[in-house]
């Protein structure tokens, strides 16, 4: 294999093409989880008073920390079965467990059911996130194969892309089910009033004639009263992602290959942590080793930690405080309006930037080294958050702080999460690597969650007091790593 000046490896036009038709559906596959995933927080806002912050947070957390500690399961079974059965696992299950929720919910809302929603939906989405588990991990398993170590900083950016469209599609497509169908509760609700005027006008008319168009508009009154639904089909917030997430197993069944050779390609040495061992056969208990001794990577996990906590303490709490808390002037409700209405959208541009930016500098500028990048973006973090105490009443300010944020922190997920685990892991433990790593995030996310629902139920204005310290610790952290770079056994192309 031929290579550049900078050491990029040169591929053909035909691999690069069928690298797309690879990642591609594996990378929306991963993107529509977060639909399957983060429609939790939309349901909250929508339902009210059924699923309190109290609740949220117990079932947001309940999830998480499932999550958080499904690596050590499920790093070291993709890594034995490769990252296509994980990715097939990851989205039929939670297919499965979301069908299970909005069933849950339809019986609830619409049949009455007495059920105590906060247990049912902390088991059921337990679940879910268990399975969910796979998804990054199939992803960063699958493209350790399929990229060189000097191509990584520009897949970190395709993983904040990922990331970003997700949250697109788990916070905008979410809310706009939720709101069409408010729209059609609202239009048959004021359908049903219109027939019930028209019928109790019709009944003070003296003459005969009008008697039958009376009986008309009232057995149509009665028919509406039967079919009209007591609140908004909201389980449709759960049984819509779950048939995307079908459709798309079913194209990963079909086109997607954990190594080039299984495509007609040749592999190579993507000169990683596993370089030089493409030969050896690993047990379980060498690669959890290899993971659990190697400095460099619990370090990450620990700064992925503070980014859990980081990114979800502001992305699923910011719709929430805004909803809630933000009092609109006339001048402010339009720019608001819009921000709320389009979180997902906002997020996505945000993380994209953040994610092509962190790889671009990584591998320009660092020697595609990855800590240096994600110290310069946890002090945007840090400065963010600390203007945030002071600015919780100004709306415009308010929302491109929450901006700059979700620029920086998927821009740094990204970068470890889907970069130095496949680096630090290398091809033979990257599994492992990105479990234990994804695994703090979301441990992290379930500390914040627990702990926000609690704080925000007092005083709002302790969210962002209560964000500062992991920043500052995540800036530590990147300065102890700062100089780290993956080392082979052998130098060999």
């Amino acid at each position: 294999m031929e290579f550049t000046s900078d050491g990029k490896p040169i591929h053909s036009k035909e691999y690069r093409r069928r690298r797309i038709l690879n990642w591609l559906p594996l990378g929306l596959t991963y993107a529509f989880l977060y639909m399957a995933r983060y429609n939790l927080t939309v349901s909250k806002n929508a339902l009210g008073d059924l699923m309190t912050k109290e609740a949220f947070g117990i079932i947001f957390a309940a999830g998480t920390i499932t999550y958080a500690f499904s690596f050590l399961i499920n790093g070291p079974l993709t890594d034995k079965f490769g990252g296509k059965k994980a990715i097939l696992a990851s989205a039929s299950g939670s297919a499965i467990m979301n069908i299970l929720m909005g069933f849950i919910l339809y019986g609830i809302l619409a049949l009455g059911w007495n059920l105590n929603l906060t247990l049912a939906f902390s088991v059921l989405y337990s679940v879910n996130m268990y399975f969910q588990s796979f998804g990054a991990v199939a992803i960063v398993k699958v493209n350790s194969s399929w990229f060189h170590v000097r191509e990584r900083g520009v897949f970190g950016g395709i993983f904040g892309i990922l990331i970003s469209l997700g949250l697109y599609f788990a916070f905008d497509w979410s809310q706009a089910i939720v709101n069409f169908l408010d729209k059609i509760f609202k239009d048959k609700f004021n359908e049903l009033q219109t027939l019930e005027i028209f019928s109790n006008v019709l009944k003070y008319i003296p003459f005969d004639k009008f008697h039958s168009l009376q009986n008309l508009i009232e057995q149509a009154y009665q028919n509406a009263a039967l079919e009209m639904p007591k609140n908004p089909q909201y389980w449709f917030v759960f049984f819509i992602p779950a048939m995307i997430l079908i459709v798309w197993f079913i194209i990963d069944f079909i086109f997607l290959r954990d190594n080039p050779s299984q495509a007609g390609f040749k592999d190579f040495n993507t000169d990683d942590a596993s370089s030089g061992e493409e030969e050896t056969k690993f047990k379980l208990s060498d690669i959890l080793k290899r993971i659990f001794t190697n400095k460099v990577i619990i370090v990450v996990g620990l700064i992925e930690f503070c980014t859990g906590v980081l990114r979800n303490g502001v992305m699923h709490w910011f719709p929430i405080f805004s909803k809630e808390q933000i009092q609109l002037t006339p001048e402010s409700a339009g720019v608001w309006n819009f921000w709320f209405n389009n979180w997902g959208l906002i997020l996505a541009i945000a993380g994209a930037s953040g994610g092509m930016l962190a790889g671009w500098m990584s591998d320009k500028f660092f020697g595609s080294r990855r800590a240096p990048v994600a110290g310069i973006l946890y002090t945007s973090i840090l400065i963010a958050v600390i203007f945030m105490i002071f600015n919780l009443n100004s709306p415009v300010v308010l929302g491109i702080l929450v901006a700059v944020i979700s620029i920086s922190v998927i821009g740094t997920h990204g970068m470890l999460s889907g970069t130095a685990t496949m680096d630090f892991g290398g091809r033979k433990a990257a599994g492992t690597a990105v479990g234990l790593i994804d695994g703090l995030v979301y441990l992290g996310t379930g500390v914040q969650s627990l702990s926000l629902g609690y704080i925000t139920s007092a005083n709002w204005a302790y969210w962002p007091v209560f964000l500062v310290p992991f920043a500052i610790i995540g800036i530590l952290l990147t300065i102890k790593i700062w100089n780290a770079f993956p080392k082979g056994k052998k130098e060999l192309h």
